[in-house]
């Protein structure tokens, strides 16, 4: 591989090795990372509708999945994907738009979409009663055993 002109003992391109971690490179993995993670909610949501015309013994089997630890983790995923990837998608149209491009403004929007979410998330579930043992303020909506509207 010869270099001609090439004097620089750094590498051609760009490595993770060298590039210093930032909100922007990391909001960039996690939007990816949250669509793959929407395939996969959109998945369960297909097996749910599934097991719900298949009937009631089907249905029960899928509900009990999914009211254990590990079901309500998927489903927590879930909500804090579309909440991710929704909120950074509005900040990518900014971004169409040509604004918020200044290193401060990026950063500042990328920990805003980052805690927005996951506060959001928290927040979806505490009012819908799907913390076990937190009642819901909305009535209706309690599926996890031992939560309360």
């Amino acid at each position: 591989m010869s270099q001609t002109g090439w004097t620089d003992k750094r590498p051609m391109s760009p490595h993770m090795q060298i590039w210093r971690w930032h909100i922007t490179m990391l909001g960039s993995i996690l939007h990816r990372f949250t669509g793959i993670g929407l395939y996969v909610g959109a998945l369960v949501a297909a097996g749910w509708l599934y097991c719900l015309m298949l009937g009631p013994g089907y249905y029960d089997a899928f509900e009990k999945i999914a009211g254990s630890i590990a079901g309500q983790v998927v489903l927590f995923g879930f909500t804090l994907c579309a909440l991710y990837h929704a909120l950074n998608g509005v900040r990518h149209l900014f971004w169409d738009a040509g604004q918020g491009f200044t290193p401060k403004v990026a950063s500042a929007t990328g920990w805003l979409v980052l805690v927005v979410a996951i506060i959001g998330a928290i927040g979806i579930w505490l009012a819908a009663g799907l913390v076990p043992g937190v009642p819901g303020i909305l009535p209706g909506l309690t599926t996890v055993e031992g939560a309360s509207a």
